[in-house]
């Protein structure tokens, strides 16, 4: 009976032990891309344990390929941005779960995970651009002068921006708005710079993106960039500032000089008590 436990037991181990060596690993799970700025990732869960991942990617119909920083292993992304040099083309990526580095297995084809198609040049995010703001002397016009966010993406040496890649495909759309209203207008630029016609000495605030509008419509435009408002010119100081902060600034003025006054008077007071206690307690002189 002993025996027969033994062999049981024995049985068992052995055959855990080919289960870890041959491998059924689990396959990847949520494959998907992630790109900004041409900045291309490839992610995808669970964490491995026993096992490691493989990427393998290439255009659409053609031979596949390998980052050799992304074979066998432990890490749930890989880096694909200098991998994709033609950035107009689709591309797709298999996540390959495979033995530790070191091991094997008898498995005929480990199981993988395939990805959605991928083009970088439709599909990556574009990045908020930053701009500078010049009021003419007639205080009538503002003209933006927009600078193209970064890419990823090098060539010869030279990290390359937004128009080296998207050259004519590239626009700016730009929202504006009177600094004292909620009222939004959007303007668009084929160029880095735009000139607006504005109400004369008025503050106008300002965000811009970027607008491709040869892309799909959920990736024509662009991270907003930062609100800036220009400075007004000539206007009186009430309309400057507004009623409403003249008038709290004039109560809190009255209200330091109430509280000043009422101060002032108090100490006054208590020095004149404070003298008549002094005179009460003088011995009287004599006559």
């Amino acid at each position: 009976m002993l025996e027969t436990r033994i062999h049981t037991a024995l049985f068992f181990s052995c055959f855990y032990l080919i289960g870890e060596v041959s491998g059924t690993y689990p396959k990847a799970q949520d494959v998907r891309w992630s790109s900004f700025n041409f900045k291309t990732l490839l992610q995808w869960s669970p964490e491995p344990t026993n096992y490691s991942y493989t990427v393998e990617f290439s255009v659409v119909g053609e031979n596949r390929e390998r980052n050799p920083h992304c074979i066998r292993s432990n890490k749930t992304e890989c880096d694909l941005t200098s991998m994709l040099t033609d950035l107009k083309a689709t591309y797709s990526a298999d996540v390959i779960s495979e033995p530790l580095p070191g091991q094997s297995s008898d498995l005929p084809e480990y199981p993988h995970t395939r990805s959605d198609k991928f083009c970088p040049y439709k599909d990556t995010d574009i990045g908020r651009p930053e701009f500078s703001i010049e009021v003419n002397k007639e205080k009538d016009s503002i003209t933006l002068y927009i600078k193209d966010p970064p890419s990823a993406i090098y060539k010869d040496g030279k990290q390359l921006n937004m128009r080296d890649i998207f050259m004519n495909d590239l626009k700016y759309r730009v929202t504006y708005r009177r600094a004292e209203s909620t009222g939004k207008k959007t303007a668009d630029t084929d160029s880095n710079q735009i000139t607006l016609k504005v109400d004369k000495g008025k503050s106008y605030c300002f965000n811009v993106q970027a607008y491709t509008p040869t892309r799909s419509p959920e990736k024509q435009l662009g991270e907003l960039s930062m609100t800036k408002c220009s400075q007004a010119g000539d206007r009186p100081f009430y309309e400057e500032y507004g009623i409403g902060a003249i008038a709290g600034a004039i109560l809190i003025i009255i209200v330091a000089i109430v509280v000043v006054i009422t101060v002032t008077v108090v100490c006054c007071k208590r020095r004149g008590r404070a003298g008549n206690r002094g005179k009460e307690g003088m011995p009287l002189n004599s006559v």
